[in-house]
């Protein structure tokens, strides 16, 4: 499954774009360079019910920004993506998507 494929699925189950999530991360704080993974997987899961590929995804966008390595990109591999740059803002408005 392709990050940008987790990043949809997060925004099926929970209602929220990644973005909207990233934002409620911050307010937590847990942007931070000392903040753990596991603290951020823990509260999606409490929270959101996400199970734990699905919140890594959302993990590095928190942590790390919207983009991935190039090395995803264009490829057959697992985590395969279209572009380097993950959208945040909703499968509605993706450039290209039909929703």
């Amino acid at each position: 499954m392709s990050f940008q494929a987790y990043l949809d699925a997060i925004e099926d189950k929970t209602g929220l774009t990644p973005r909207q999530l990233v934002d409620i991360a911050a307010t937590k704080g847990f942007d931070q360079p000392d903040i753990k993974a596991g603290v951020i997987l823990e509260w999606l899961k409490d929270d959101y019910d996400l199970g734990r590929g699905h919140g890594m995804a959302l993990v590095h966008v928190i942590k790390k920004g919207p983009t991935i390595d190039a090395k995803y990109v264009g490829t057959t591999g697992t985590h395969r993506d279209e572009s380097d740059t993950l959208w945040l803002d909703g499968k509605a408005t993706r450039p290209g998507a039909s929703g």
